[in-house]
């Protein structure tokens, strides 16, 4: 990698770590082994490296969602299969955790990347959803946005109860009730099926 990746990935690092607050620049300089000189060369100040962090974090986040939301299956399983990722619970989410991060709430600027990531999560699940009802997978009825919404925050949420109990149990059991309640809404669909057939 080069110094200009090398300054966004320590900054990526350091921010899930320590939150926009906690990040200086001189420990991003120190994690990337460069200078000073180095670090303004690529960057006018700590804000504009962690933006490019920030975005860095969101396209990695919606790459690996969209992975699993693209494979193969029913629209269920592969909202399913986004809801069994591995994930490192404890560490919480690089995107959902800067949400709570009051100076990069505090500024559009850094708060528009981690809104329009979540945002395009939300709008990526719906569309299989949508798929899924299209399909006749889901209940014509279900309002899928609402549903995708649902699973985001389950993810999130998950996180933070994680975090603050200090173990993944509280994350495994979101997930686990997440995809009791898709299971229950794809089983909806089936039951609409059958009382709609004939003798």
């Amino acid at each position: 990698m080069g110094t200009r990746d090398e300054l966004i990935d320590s900054a990526r690092a350091l921010l899930w770590e320590r939150g926009y607050v906690g990040t200086s620049p001189k420990a991003i300089q120190q994690r990337a082994g460069v200078g000073q000189g180095s670090m303004y060369h690529h960057f006018t100040g700590k804000r504009d490296l962690a933006l490019a962090a920030v975005r860095r974090n969101a396209d990695e986040l919606l790459s690996g969602a969209d992975e699993r939301l693209s494979g193969p299956g029913t629209a269920i399983d592969r909202v399913s299969a986004y809801l069994r990722r591995e994930r490192d619970a404890l560490k919480g989410c690089p995107i959902g955790g800067l949400a709570q991060d009051p100076e990069v709430v505090a500024d559009p600027q850094l708060r528009a990347p981690v809104d329009q990531a979540l945002g395009h999560l939300r709008e990526r699940i719906t569309a299989v959803l949508d798929e899924g009802r299209a399909a006749g997978e889901l209940p014509a009825t279900l309002d899928t946005a609402a549903l995708a919404a649902t699973v985001v925050a389950v993810v999130q949420g998950g996180y933070v109860l994680a975090r603050a109990a200090d173990t993944t149990e509280p994350f495994d059991q979101a997930v686990s009730g997440a995809l009791a309640l898709l299971g229950h809404v794809s089983g909806a669909a089936v039951r609409d099926s059958r009382a709609g057939c004939g003798p």
